[in-house]
């Protein structure tokens, strides 16, 4: 989850790494730092807790200069955020820099065999046992009369890792290299002109390159002035092939916004709409998925589909089941996917498996996947970064084209995974018959009208979240209700706001209140309900009468309700005070635009509690650890 920017090339080094790891700051900021070469000097290092800016002055004070060099905005695993656990960690020499993102499992073992061969440890963290490691293979190779290079010091270390991790290596006695390598958590080699850079994640260095190798695991590429070379841990050179990112390099600015978060939930329709390019005929109603090698006599033939993911992602998910049980008729399983391999289940070749995963790196999602394949399920992805390492492991991949998020907290990603389930049971249906070519049209027509719907519900909803925020800015406690579908919203709208606003909240099915949450309902309660029907719908008809009665259950305890509405609805306007209304929709897109305004609400409550909205304390955008 930490940050990681190495640089080797002609420019100085400094700015290119602290603009970089600028970019990957939501990845991690407890704590951050950077060592640099080529200046004559050794290898500088300057770290300091807290946030990068703190790094900043620590360097404004105590310049540094050189062609080579690797930086790191840590999340905290082992060891606490100070400028002694802070990256990059030396080795014994103070000759060999590390920076590391993953977890070392066995550091403790190693620690300790280190430390009686006359190794001295000065942090806490597991990362600085991997300087060590190498420093000892450069040792024992030097005792023995041999040279061996960094390169071939850092393999054999590695091999003696359990764990996940991807590091970046620099030694001083071979300026102008960069020696990285990934099992598990991501890393990017950028190609440019006569530079060469390595990143955690894409947008740390999309500003100087679009040029990327995706590392794999099991992966070492090492970087010289003179290029780029890719070999496997045991030193077997490999090909990878060159991906071109098409993200504006703009895109990850604000772009006028006063946070990221803000500037992703007003992008959403236009990740919506790249999502559904070129997948979809509003003339025959069709949904194209091509990067499917799953064929449809496999499809058709499915008994279940099992989704794993985690958090956002997980609600999306759990909509998903919704979407596809109702066009498909095919069971669904939704799991966590930190527990999915924990509870051995039950997955034939019969089932398909779905992954969903904005970065593609996540490491629960990418274990539950590689579970799925083991007992011969073939596997889906919908995630957000081309070539990621879920992408290249699945059967087929449903890219959501919502450009980068830098928000910590999940927006348009969100919704453009939605939109991705919207047209997985889509096509799931067509293939296996339980949809006509009327409903289908029908269909992909109200999903065409999305992006436009949702320009009309931020444009209403803003100014109206903007003015509860004021109101209730102060509790200390929101419940969110849901029923059906839109259940997994209000666990989502609550997420949202917990995340951002340190609020605590709570997501509960509406239909169980008298079960319990009916206990919590006083007059310093906010409850956020979503009430938004479907006029076409019996069903959804049948729902929304319920919900009202849900509304009165709170409304009779002095309970504050917040109602999230379909435009039009006068009649849920007479129950309470508070309507947040959004265009009317099918019963299954509903929740693309009903997430709107609990975004919004969220963002608005967390601003004027004066909390950092866009990395919001003790978490990072990307799990790439267990």
């Amino acid at each position: 989850m930490c940050g990681i920017v190495g640089y080797v090339g002609t420019k100085p080094v400094l700015p290119v790494i602290l603009e970089g790891l600028r970019r990957l700051e939501y990845r991690g900021y407890d704590s951050a730092g950077i060592a640099v070469g080529g200046a004559g000097n050794g290898l500088e290092l300057r770290r300091a807790p807290g946030k990068l800016r703190n790094l900043e002055e620590v360097i404004r004070q105590s310049p540094i200069h050189g062609t080579f060099g690797i930086g790191h905005t840590r999340w905290a695993t082992h060891g606490r955020p100070t400028e002694e656990n802070a990256h990059p960690h030396r080795d014994c020499t103070g000759r060999i820099v590390v920076v590391h993102n993953g977890i070392v499992e066995n550091y403790l073992e190693l620690k300790r065999e280190l430390a009686a061969e006359g190794h001295k440890f000065v942090t806490e963290t597991d990362t600085e046992v991997i300087a060590h490691l190498i420093e000892q293979e450069l040792k024992s190779a030097a005792d023995s009369g041999k040279t061996m290079l960094l390169e071939d010091a850092v393999r054999r270390a590695v091999r003696r890792l359990t764990g996940a991790f991807a590091i970046g290596v620099i030694s001083a006695d071979e300026p102008d290299k960069i020696v990285a390598a990934r099992n598990g958590p991501p890393a990017v080699i950028g190609l440019g002109d006569g530079e060469y850079f390595v990143a955690s994640d894409v947008p740390g260095i999309l500003h100087h390159t679009r040029n990327l190798y995706f590392l794999a695991d099991g992966d070492m590429a090492i970087l010289t002035k003179s290029g780029v070379v890719l070999t496997d841990f045991d030193g077997n050179h490999i090909e990878r092939p060159v991906q071109r990112i098409q993200w504006d390099p703009i895109q990850a600015e604000k772009g006028g916004y006063k946070h990221f978060m803000l500037k992703e939930i007003f992008e959403q329709p236009r990740a919506i709409r790249d999502t559904t390019l070129g997948r979809i005929s509003l003339d025959t109603g069709k949904v194209f998925l091509d990067e499917m090698k799953i064929s449809d006599a496999e499809f058709r033939a499915a008994t279940k589909i099992n989704i794993a993911a985690c958090g956002t992602s997980w609600h999306a998910a759990t909509a998903g089941k919704f979407m596809i049980e109702r066009l498909a008729r095919v069971p669904v399983e939704v799991d966590y996917a930190s527990e999915f391999r924990y509870r051995d289940p039950i997955i034939d070749p019969a089932s398909l498996g779905v992954l969903i995963t904005q970065s593609g790196e996540t490491a629960d999602t990418l274990a539950a996947q590689r579970e799925m394949i083991s007992k011969g399920s073939k596997t889906v992805a919908i995630c957000n970064v081309v070539g990621a390492m879920i992408a290249r492991e699945a059967h087929g991949t449903i890219y959501t084209h919502a450009g980068p998020e830098i928000g910590v907290a999940s927006t348009k990603a969100f919704t453009a995974q939605l939109t991705a389930l919207f047209l997985f049971a889509m096509h799931l249906a067509q293939v296996r018959g339980t949809v006509t070519e009327e409903e289908s049209r029908t269909l992909i027509e109200q999903l065409s009208l999305i992006p436009g719907k949702l320009r009309d519900a931020l444009r209403t909803s803003d100014k109206e979240c903007e003015a509860l925020a004021r109101l209730y800015s102060n509790a200390r406690d929101f419940l969110f209700l849901g029923r059906g579908i839109h259940y997994p919203i209000a666990l989502e709208g609550a997420l949202k706001l917990k995340e951002i606003s340190y609020i605590h909240a709570e997501g509960y099915p509406a239909g169980e209140m008298k079960h319990g949450p009916n206990a919590l309902i006083d007059e310093t309660l906010p409850c956020v309900v979503l009430a938004t029907r479907d006029s076409t719908n019996r069903d959804s008809r049948l729902r929304y009468e319920k919900t009202l009665s849900n509304i009165q259950e709170v409304t009779a305890r002095s309970g504050k309700v917040i109602a999230v509405a379909t435009e039009g609805d006068d009649q849920i306007g007479q129950l309470i005070d508070h309507v947040l209304y959004v265009p009317d929709a099918t019963e299954l897109l509903s929740p693309v635009l009903e997430v709107v305004p609990l975004q919004l609400l969220a963002y608005h409550i967390a601003v004027r509690r004066g909390c950092d909205v866009d990395q919001p304390r003790n978490l990072a955008k990307s799990v790439t650890v267990e």
